[in-house]
């Protein structure tokens, strides 16, 4: 026998009716908007979602894949924060054994080059406005 499920528009989930007296009722978390589904629409609609899309719901509250929103402005600056962290955190591992080599004095003027070029990318790294980020180019790669 075969599970029969429901979908809440709602809560955006899945409810398995085997769950319904035993789980869910008793808790006060079966949903008022539940509908039933079909298996093939289960099957569809909790597996993986479409590139660029999400679980929502359409008219009558069935299941759909729906676009998935823009950042708003708060998770835009974050994700180039986090972007800005993570390409100073491999400028930094990129240099250290240069760094220890100038420290020594036995850096070759290539790698005093080089050392010099990444230092250059880390200061404009830094200078990246993260409302409106321009990425300096690493050196070594050709500018897009």
């Amino acid at each position: 026998m075969s599970q029969i499920y429901y979908f809440s528009a709602t809560n955006n989930g899945f409810y398995a009716q085997s769950l319904k007296d035993s789980v869910y009722s008793p808790a006060g978390e079966w949903p008022a908007d539940a509908v039933e589904l079909s298996e093939d629409d289960f099957k569809v609609y909790s597996g993986q979602a479409p590139e660029g899309k999400i679980l929502g719901s359409a008219a009558g509250g069935i299941p759909a894949w729906v676009d998935i929103p823009p950042p708003t402005p708060e998770e835009a600056i974050a994700a180039v924060e986090q972007k800005k962290t993570e390409l100073l955190a491999t400028a930094q591992s990129t240099i250290i054994n240069w760094q220890s080599k100038l420290l020594l004095g036995i850096i070759t003027d290539d790698e005093k080059a080089s050392l010099i070029a990444w230092l250059a990318y880390i200061d404009a790294l830094n200078a990246v406005d993260t409302t409106k980020p321009d990425w300096p180019t690493p050196p070594g790669e050709q500018a897009s």
